[in-house]
């Protein structure tokens, strides 16, 4: 561990109330090979603080001086880019990679050296962010905005320990080991199940409610900005500990014995929680031998199998979209209590390390995983593992965090009940809840023509990622992939000028073009809801609902960003604002209550104010307002015609609407909803018609203009 003088960040053992994160964050930097630590909060709950924290702990490398891969000088990889080397080595501390959420693929894998290929005609590769984390940390902050094929990227280097470039004439391989952490909100979107079961260990944290937590949070906190030096000195011990521990279960983990019991133990506990493959079972099988080799042992026991199953199952028991990561800890006391318990180590132990371990090698201490727990003898500074720090002790901006283009201020992951909506409503009346029926697939929604490119996987954009389908001269010092056969173009009539002899071209800044892609874009669906009596009976309510989910069901699987509008009694309601936090979209759709008159002009006013904020705050991602509705309006003197005007404004600022008429079928129908539609210039939508399935299809078969 480097010296305390050389720390000037909170330090990892002053860390109040967070046993959980520091075992599954010393369980990563033994053994990357488990797979990355994915950290679930709300904001301010020190997840940035203590993987920061973590760098601190991690012990000094040696590196071949000059070595833009890290490359280990006793160990030297053999198809290192800037080998060979010579074995000459230096010293340098572990390094702590953060990858901005705006990063291309481009800057996180490498990419062909531009100016050095079309001046000198070579094929030099530029290292990107996993070379530079490699036998370091690489930290996703708010990993769940990231792009998702580049959250594939990140994981396959994590799982297989090398990064594989082949593109624009650059075929390059090199080792990039690492731990990988990422952070999130659940508030600002969820993870696809993919991707999330791609991460090997997961923590949920959250802020204890408890006083003396919160204030010995705040003591620590402001104890360290008042003294930075004197606070870090005081840890400087306890901080030198916890590093020696690491490198000793790093040595020891390839000692460790897996039985073919305590295998089997596994494979009866994942099997339980019920699954999917077997990523699960090799995860928990890693970190149980790490678990053993930080807590001294030589043979995987059960406690090692409880604290690896804890850390590695609660977000692959997932059976809906919709369903909270989360163990039930009665739930696995009793998988474990109903499964094969490990025995001694001469029942024919697979070998060191686990299946297919290895007894030595840096390869080896690897793949077989090396975890770790904070000692439960360590500071008594810290607190149960529910108890998590404050703001200020965790040095997490929450004013940030409400910044964040994906989740308005007021959103919450927090279940919206049936009280919390009609306190939002004001004057809006308690009515019956009518629940939804289980969702099903709902076809493509998308928006005509080609979007600004806001990441996502439903309408057509001009994005980073996708096909070529154009190139365009490069803005200043601009990044991005450039398209090499337009700048061989752009720079060819003027080598003679230039004073161009031999091999090669004269290639300047202003020649370079870059290239222009098509891929998918997300896309804004603002559902706008009426929630009064005259909806009607229960079974078309419950309908409308079931169409709803659906929709929410495929816009969390394409990443978009939704909002729901409701309207009852008096007022309009904002019931979510505009969020990638789908799941929050539908708990309080699910606790919609309905009755009382039909303020319908409010309604469509106040669907127009969100839509109006949120061009603002997010001006490329396109919007498209879904208007479910009877048509009728029964709040206020002439509140038809006063819905019509409002309908008529809309239609003038250009947006694009879907009406979906849920007047009965049955008696005398009025009509109100297509005209509405007409005034709105929108699509028209006959609910009675098409059923709950039908609205999906016509929905999302709309081209809007």
């Amino acid at each position: 561990m480097r010296p305390a003088s050389a720390s000037t960040g909170f330090p990892f053992t002053a860390v109040v109330g967070m046993e959980d994160l520091q075992l599954a964050l010393i369980l990563a930097a033994i053994s990357p090979a488990i797979g990355g630590v994915l950290i679930r909060g709300e904001k301010g709950t020190a997840k940035s603080t203590a993987v920061r924290a973590l760098t601190e702990l991690l012990p000094p490398v040696d590196v071949v001086p000059g070595c833009r891969f890290s490359c280990d000088p006793d160990r030297p990889d053999a198809d290192c880019p800037d080998g060979p080397h010579n074995g000459e080595g230096t010293v340098r501390a572990a390094r702590l990679v953060e990858l901005p959420v705006g990063a291309t693929e481009d800057r996180v894998l490498g990419s062909l050296h531009l100016e050095k290929a079309l001046a000198e005609g070579v094929t030099a590769y530029e290292p990107g962010l996993l070379a530079a984390a490699h036998r370091g940390l690489l930290y996703v902050d708010e990993v769940n905005l990231l792009h998702d094929h580049l959250v594939d990227v990140l994981l396959d280097a994590a799982a297989m320990g090398r990064a594989t470039v082949e593109r624009d004439g650059v075929s390059v391989t090199h080792p990039a080991r690492f731990v990988l952490v990422g952070t999130m909100n659940p508030e600002e979107g969820e993870l696809r199940p993919q991707l999330l079961d791609r991460f090997g260990l997961t923590v949920d944290v959250v802020a204890s409610r408890d006083p003396a937590v919160r204030v010995e949070v705040m003591r620590a906190r402001l104890g360290y900005e008042a003294d930075p030096a004197g606070f870090i000195a005081r840890y400087d011990g306890r901080q030198r500990e916890l590093a020696e521990r690491i490198v000793k279960a790093r040595d020891l983990i390839t000692e460790v014995i897996l039985t073919d019991a305590a295998l089997r133990q596994i494979a009866e506990i994942c099997a339980s929680f019920d699954v999917d493959g077997m990523r699960a079972d090799l995860v928990t099988a890693r970190t149980a031998v790490a678990h053993a080799a930080w807590s001294g042992r030589t043979v995987v026991e059960v406690e090692d199998v409880r604290a690896a199953a804890k850390l590695a199952l609660p977000h692959r028991k997932r059976r809906n979209p919709f369903d909270a990561p989360g163990l039930d800890d009665e739930q696995l006391e009793e998988a474990i209590n109903n499964s094969t318990p490990p025995t001694d180590p001469d029942d024919d132990p697979p070998g060191p390390g686990g299946p297919g371990g290895s007894s030595s090698g840096e390869d080896a201490g690897a793949d077989e995983s090396r975890a770790g727990e904070p000692d439960p003898a360590q500071p008594a500074d810290r607190t149960p593992a529910d108890s998590p720090q404050s703001d200020s002790a965790q040095g997490e901006s929450a004013e940030a965090d409400l910044g964040r283009d994906r989740s308005a201020p007021g959103d919450s992951a927090e279940d919206g009940s049936a009280a919390e909506d009609q306190a939002r409503a004001g004057s809006a009346p308690v009515g019956d809840v009518v629940g939804s029926s289980a969702p099903y697939k709902a076809r493509l929604l998308s928006v005509q023509g080609a979007g600004a490119g806001v990441a996502g996987r439903r309408s057509r954009a001009i994005t980073e990622v996708g096909r070529v389908v154009g190139e365009r001269a490069r803005v200043g010092r601009e990044s991005g992939r450039p398209h090499l056969l337009a700048t061989l173009r752009s720079a060819a009539p003027y080598q003679q000028v230039r004073g161009r002899s031999g091999p090669g071209l004269v290639v300047r800044p202003a020649d370079v073009r870059l290239a222009v892609r098509e891929g998918r874009e997300g896309n804004l669906v603002l559902f706008c809801v009426d929630a009064s009596g005259s909806m009607g009976t229960k079974k078309r309510m419950g309908e409308v609902k079931t169409a709803i989910v659906s929709l929410l069901l495929d816009a969390y699987q394409r990443r978009d960003t939704v909002g729901l509008v409701t309207f009852a009694g008096a007022t309009a309601t904002v019931a979510l604002p505009p969020t990638g936090s789908v799941e929050t979209a539908v708990r309080r759709l699910e606790s919609l209550p309905t009755g009382g008159r039909t303020p319908l002009a409010e309604g469509l006013l106040q669907a127009a104010e969100v839509l109006r904020i949120a061009a603002i705050r997010d001006p490329r991602r396109r919007p498209l307002l879904v208007l479910v509705t009877d048509g009728r309006a029964t709040h206020g003197d002439s509140a038809f015609a006063r819905a019509r005007q409002s309908a008529g404004w809309l239609a003038e600022r250009g947006i694009a609407t879907v009406v979906v008429d849920c007047e009965p079928r049955r008696g005398v129908r009025l009509g109100l909803a297509a005209e509405l539609a007409a005034d709105l210039g929108a699509e028209y939508l006959d609910l009675g018609d098409v059923a709950a399935g039908n609205l999906v299809r016509t929905v999302t078969e709309r081209k809007v203009a």
